[in-house]
């Protein structure tokens, strides 16, 4: 009888590989995001890296995007314009959304940083990134009637309940 060797009636365990939970939809999205725009550098005349990047190059980005937008913006000469539920089709353009520009940039800041970026250098948080999405936003609001204001903090009001026998 050959001797009992620990372990030798059952097969060694596999080592287990230590799997990381898929990434969040917010991750998903980032990372798909920011390899989007390292394509758009790459295929841009002439090609860019992203040292050289500003924020006038983020700018045609968001412009080249518009051609994919599902957004129907009217022009002012459109008799749709500042309508917001037109009663026919038009030949109005369609462009990104305000809210998805808007959350795209915030997506490609944070990956900026992830990606070594300096948060001083940050085209994506380049101050005509911000006017351009103002603009977006006030003229996609006005080319379908709605009027954009900013919201006030309504002050707290506490109530004090007065128990009367």
């Amino acid at each position: 009888m050959e001797p009992a060797t620990s372990g030798s009636c059952c097969p060694d365990p596999k080592p287990s590989i230590a799997s990381a939970p898929p990434p969040s939809r917010y991750e998903s999205q980032k990372r798909r995001d920011w390899n989007t725009f390292l394509q758009y550098l790459r295929n841009h005349k002439p090609p860019l890296t992203l040292p050289l990047c500003s924020g006038a190059h983020v700018l045609e980005f968001l412009k080249y995007l518009d051609q994919f937008g599902k957004t129907k913006v009217h022009v002012t000469t459109c008799f749709f314009f500042g309508h917001s539920d037109p009663t026919s089709p038009c030949a109005c353009p369609n462009k990104q959304a305000w809210g998805s520009l808007d959350s795209l940039i915030g997506r490609l800041r944070a990956a900026y940083d992830e990606n070594g970026g300096r948060p001083d250098t940050n085209p994506f948080a380049a101050r005509a990134i911000r006017i351009y999405l103002r603009e977006v936003k006030g003229s996609q609001a006005k080319a379908r009637g709605i009027t954009y204001q900013k919201r006030r903090r309504n002050p707290t009001v506490t109530t004090v309940r007065l128990d009367v026998d």
